[in-house]
């Protein structure tokens, strides 16, 4: 039986994620996100993302007049980490895709735990099972993200590791979550039979009153 590669040489390039933002967003299923942020390693198998295009996304950061401070980062280069801060309490990691100078980022919506269970827990303040990072916000937390990564180039702290590639009849694809605008673009990939897909779901974001205050979630 062959060894396994060395953790570097199974790490996603930069190549990889220079390619059209829907397409990234498929193929990023199944690979294994990884963190060693605070010398603790965690990760897990991506289940659920979201692709997110250039200005004429109406659901995109990008859908500006032009380059701002918080859009910045999705413009490139490719492989670096987009994370902002939502809702008033949640990280968000999104991965940059397409040429540099070309807007283009997959949000990492949930995986499934595989290593680093007590450091993830913990982080999440003692939730376990699937609630550990069935959603963006979750995931963030479980993994020690926040603004300090927003750029940071995969393969120091945060990087992604190729895996088996799920097949296609094993993913689904659906309009995004939690969107005012753009929400029926179908650019929502997911593994069917995922116990940790997030429950969010698609079509336009509810109004304040219908949410409730307080109810949002990650």
């Amino acid at each position: 039986m062959n060894a396994p590669a060395p953790r570097a040489q199974r790490e996603l390039s930069e190549a990889f994620f220079d390619r059209p933002t829907a397409a990234v967003a498929r193929d990023l299923l199944g690979c294994i996100l990884v963190s060693s942020i605070g010398g603790r390693r965690t990760s897990g198998v991506i289940v659920e993302t979201e692709a997110y295009l250039g200005s004429d996304d109406p659901g995109s950061h990008a859908a500006t007049k032009g380059i701002t401070s918080r859009n910045r980062v999705m413009y490139g280069p490719p492989g670096r980490a987009y994370v902002y801060f939502t809702y008033g309490n949640h990280h968000m990691l999104n991965l940059v895709t397409e040429a540099e100078g070309v807007a283009g980022a997959v949000l990492i919506r949930a995986i499934e735990p595989l290593e680093g269970l007590e450091v993830m827990c913990a982080r999440r303040r003692g939730r376990t099972g699937v609630e550990l990072t069935n959603g963006p916000g979750k995931v963030a937390e479980a993994l020690g993200i926040g603004l300090d990564h927003n750029g940071a180039q995969l393969g120091g702290v945060l990087a992604v590791e190729r895996a088996s590639c799920v097949p296609d009849e094993a993913v689904v694809t659906s309009g995004r979550v939690g969107l005012s605008s753009g929400h029926d673009l179908p650019l929502r990939f997911f593994i069917a039979g995922s116990g940790y897909v997030s429950k969010g779901r698609t079509g336009p974001r509810p109004t304040r009153s219908a949410l409730g205050a307080g109810k949002g979630r990650a």
